[in-house]
């Protein structure tokens, strides 16, 4: 048994904290660097050339258009405006800041021409990968200035992935240190160290399909590499301050631990690209994604985690997401789709929810916002069939991968796709009662969610899920002020709190929050007048209602992620994002069309880019300042003993977090671990007080840990102690 001794040192000792990090002095190892050369280029004499008359083909400018001076007569006809000539910049500013008036010039230039781009094109994929770079390259940078990871040995990098990270990671180390792939996946497929004596199928469990994966290409990369005799990695010799000792540590993507969070940090760059084609697809404009990439960099802090946490499910689980959304509003927004698309969406769909046990409930609210776009008249039926179709494949794909588990068959997201379907299927019927539009609406809606309900519970109750706790209990836990063990375990954590009363006012400060609420006021506005129309019994208004039906999702995805976000603060992984490609809209001509033929529309977006731009460096020069360094000798003491002082078939049973770095750097069985969602695994938290509500009986009584602690005999003896742990053996 290993227990946690209350001394000053164990803050020390503990996870460094991701919001205030002390700085810390840097290892130093024997290596040495080159500077970088300093490049100058002498600015090239602006030419004034001819205005040229400007084709447009498929909404695209001609190739020698960008190179234009913008110091022309712009013509509007799209709109049906007047000609506006661009005033000149004053002979003032032209003498006295020559520089600054061509600089504001050539922004204003690009601008427009970014303004008129569509999506598709070289350029785009160019501007989508060149993100993608920038924001690897942060997620590695703020890694390695809060850890220092590059100068950790082998054992402290395992040691900075607590608590469930560092459960998910060792069954990914278990993998790439078998003799071969395949008996590593029997390895974790018949895992005997978990949850001593019982044996069980982690990948069912944990949903460990990304482990499984990297594993498969962390041993397929070594062996080309070694196959070619080319080196993987390097290795250091690192001087660690007193009293600690000198460490080896390796570099590159030979190293396990580099090549795991390597991984993850691309697959959130690619994600970063996939947010600039998503914002210009929904505003039809290149400048569009170019604003949401702004808004996230921006408002980085409040939209990810990945750099401080990279193994969690979410890490892997989230840019799918972002994927499948792009591929839902292509679906809404063009009239014929192919089977193509709908192909994409299910696997998207099943590549976000493979890794990640709470997507299901996230897909949920995507129904529920297609649903009531589906009554009204936003999505032809035949459409939204085949999207149903789509989810429903997703669906049982996913309870096949995953060996039959039955909660992807008792969720209310499976549950309301069975729902949805009936309701479709018997429209007709319905409408031949002869009600009227807005009844029709009402018995729809109700028959939706109350049968939503009702299916989910009796599917619960047949299939006898009751171990996975679920999003939809820790919400209701929330609303209801219910609080029972099972909620209390995960709700103890500060990110299942509410969220933090400062987060609006750092949205408003990047201006991110005033601009979404423009945006949804437009929107809504506008769709309150389509529903009138459409009550009316309008034909051709109905039909119009087809072209705005991506615009209208992505209100109602808004309006659902937001009490989400407010009640868990977690959950504001989904509203900040969402919230960046919302404010895409304000350079879309199909909501502010009307404001493009009344003002020159391009100095107003440079303006809130500006005012964006001055909280937006402070917040990432706030990122771009945490300098840390990782160590805890107390641990790394209770670590090296175990390895090297006790049997290979020692059981061990503690705190969960310490119980996940024991599994993961020794190899012994341990009896519990942090990841909560088994019923029958639920024995202790951190968190006295919830003992108290699980057995309230004895909650005058002190702590059975305290008492050990105290004097451990005659059942236990104190075999191992330090400042921070103490290991009790069972005599």
């Amino acid at each position: 048994m290993v227990g946690q001794t209350r001394s000053k040192l164990r803050g020390a000792a503990s996870e460094p904290s991701h919001f205030l990090r002390s700085t810390q002095s840097r290892r130093r190892r024997r290596a040495t660097g080159s500077g970088e050369r300093e490049l100058e280029k002498e600015p090239k004499e602006e030419v004034k050339r001819p205005e040229l008359p400007l084709r447009t083909r498929r909404g695209n400018l001609t190739r020698g258009a960008r190179k234009y001076s913008p110091q022309r007569i712009r013509n509007l006809k799209t709109q049906n405006c007047v000609p506006v000539e661009m005033v000149r910049r004053t002979d003032l500013l032209n003498d006295r800041f020559p520089f600054l008036s061509s600089l504001l010039e050539q922004l204003s230039d690009k601008a427009q021409l970014l303004q008129r781009r569509q999506v598709s094109g070289k350029g785009a994929f160019g501007i989508a990968a060149f993100v993608a770079i920038l924001h690897w390259v942060h997620l590695i940078t703020l890694f390695e200035n809060d850890r220092h990871f590059s100068h950790l040995s082998a054992l402290e990098r395992e040691m900075t992935f607590r608590t469930e990270m560092g459960l998910y990671y060792s069954y990914f180390k278990t993998i790439v240190e078998a003799p071969s792939f395949l008996q590593g996946l029997w390895m974790i497929m018949n895992d005997r160290l978990t949850e001593y004596p019982l044996v069980i199928n982690t990948v069912k469990r944990f949903h460990l399909y990304p482990e499984v994966i990297l594993a498969f290409c962390y041993r397929t990369f070594v062996g080309i590499m070694n196959l070619f005799g080319l080196e993987t990695k390097t290795c250091w010799n690192v001087t660690r301050i007193e009293p600690l000792n000198e460490v080896q540590s390796c570099e590159g993507l030979g190293d396990p631990a580099c090549f795991y969070v390597g991984v993850i940090f691309i697959l959130n760059g690619i994600m970063m690209g996939l947010f600039f084609m998503y914002g210009a697809y929904l505003s039809g404009t290149q400048l569009g994604g170019i604003i949401t990439v702004l808004c996230y960099f921006f408002n980085h802090g409040e939209a990810t985690r990945v750099m401080w946490t990279p193994p969690l499910r979410e890490s892997f689980s989230y840019p799918f997401l972002v994927l499948q959304m792009y591929i839902l509003t292509v679906i809404l927004r063009t009239t014929n789709n192919s089977r193509r698309h709908f192909i994409a969406l299910c696997l998207s769909n099943v590549a976000f929810m493979l890794p990640w046990q709470f997507a299901q409930f996230i897909l949920f609210t995507q129904i529920a916002s297609l649903f009531p776009m589906y009554v009204v008249g936003y999505i032809e039926p035949n459409k939204f069939q085949k999207i149903i179709h789509a989810n429903m494949i997703s669906v049982l794909l996913c309870f096949v991968f995953m060996f039959g588990n039955p909660m992807y068959l008792s969720s209310y997201y499976s549950s309301s796709l069975i729902i949805t379907l009936v309701i479709i299927l018997k429209r007709n019927k319905i409408q031949r009662f002869g009600v009227s539009e807005l009844h029709f609406w009402v018995i729809q809606g109700s028959a939706w969610f109350f049968g939503t309900i009702i299916l989910k519970f009796l599917t619960s109750k047949i299939l006898g899920v009751s171990d996975h706790i679920r999003l939809s209990d820790l919400i209701a836990a929330r609303i209801l002020r219910y609080t029972d063990f099972d909620t209390l375990i995960y709700t103890c954590a500060p990110e299942f709190d509410f969220m933090e009363t400062a987060t609006p006012v750092r949205y408003s400060k990047t201006l991110l929050l005033p601009i979404v609420v423009v945006i949804t006021y437009v929107i809504f506005k506008k769709a309150f007048r389509d529903i009138l129309c459409v009550l009316c019994a309008n034909t051709y208004l109905r039909k119009q209602l087809l072209e705005h039906g991506e615009i209208i999702f992505h209100t109602l995805q808004l309006f659902a992620f937001t009490p989400l976000a407010i009640l868990i603060m977690r959950l504001k992984l989904f509203l900040t994002p969402h919230m960046c490609v919302m404010a895409s809209l304000i350079c879309s001509r199909r909501l502010f069309g009307w404001i493009f033929c009344r003002v020159r529309f391009m100095p107003v977006i440079l303006s809130l880019v500006t005012v964006m731009s001055i909280q937006g460096y402070a917040n990432l020069h706030n990122q771009w300042s945490i300098i840390g360094e990782f160590n805890n000798l107390p641990q790394e003491e209770l670590i090296q003993w175990i390895k090297y002082n006790t049997r290979p078939d020692a059981v061990f049973a503690g705190a969960m977090p310490t119980m996940a770095s024991v599994k993961l750097s020794t190899l012994h069985p341990i009896v519990n671990h942090p990841h909560y969602e088994d019923a029958d695994l639920r024995p202790g938290c951190s968190m006295l007080e919830i003992w108290d509500v699980e057995d309230p009986s004895n909650s005058a009584n002190p702590p059975l840990c305290s008492v050990l602690l105290k004097d451990a005999r005659p059942y236990f003896t104190t075999v191992f102690q330090n400042s921070m742990y103490r290991v009790l053996k069972v005599n």
